[in-house]
């Protein structure tokens, strides 16, 4: 199965590949088989002992029994970093699109669709086999999908592609940090968007950022200094994760 790579703004790679439509059929039986031998198990328990006497505890306690069956899926994703017992076992488990880790809105959201995804004609299963990154109607909505873990880089960082990202780097313009993203992404362009360089580009690139940043460095080589300036504002980035 295909994998994505994702960019962050902070530049780091995520790599991730959508859980397959049997490893999300077979968590889910698992999960439906562990909830039915909940569901019995503490029916039986009930059943033998005194608690259901009069209609107050009787219903107290289907209260507390159905309840978190109600809502397991929800609970499971919520403090189990996106993982029910069943993704657990399968290894998958629920993450943003952009590969960040779920909101409590998105597997609410997620949850609640749960219905029309299982018990309309299955229609969820319809989706995930129609869409790209595998996703049903609740994922859609929440902007969520379901990934093999093994595949799962949150902050896989290639050293040989961001050398600022070592320990001994030394920052040497602190003003970098003040470039927005779109900012950044003009530097790039200009030093890695062709195979030559646009030296009169370079220059009034240079000359613009240098303004703006209030700085005004000892080398003339422009190149090198929009380099550093990039690599700078990367550095500054990497801390903030």
């Amino acid at each position: 199965m295909a994998s994505s790579d994702i960019i962050t703004g902070q530049f780091v790679r995520i790599s991730q590949t959508p859980a397959s439509v049997g490893e999300r059929i077979v968590a889910r039986i698992i999960d439906i088989v562990l909830l039915v031998v909940y569901l019995i198990s503490t029916a039986t328990v009930l059943v033998y002992s005194q608690l259901l006497n009069d209609d107050i505890t009787r219903y107290l306690s289907l209260l507390v029994i159905y309840l978190p069956a109600a809502f397991y899926s929800f609970l499971c994703e919520m403090f189990n970093h996106g993982q029910s017992l069943g993704k657990y076992i399968m290894k998958i488990r629920v993450v943003q699109v952009d590969g960040s880790s779920p909101s409590m809105g998105s597997l609410l959201l997620r949850w609640v669709l749960i219905l029309i995804d299982i018990y309309f004609n299955c229609i969820g299963l319809v989706f995930i086999i129609c869409t790209k990154k595998h996703q049903r109607l609740g994922d859609l909505a929440a902007g969520t999908m379901v990934i093999e873990i093994a595949d799962y880089r949150k902050m896989h960082i290639s050293l040989d592609e961001f050398y600022y990202a070592r320990r001994d780097y030394k920052p040497v313009y602190s003003e970098a940090q003040q470039l927005s993203v779109g900012q950044i992404d003009v530097i790039k362009k200009a030093l890695y968007g062709t195979q030559y360089y646009n030296i009169p580009q370079i220059d009034a690139l240079s000359a613009k950022v240098k303004k703006f940043l209030g700085i005004q460095p000892k080398s003339t080589d422009n190149v090198k200094f929009l380099t550093t300036i990039l690599h700078d504002y990367q550095y500054y980035a990497m801390e903030l994760i």
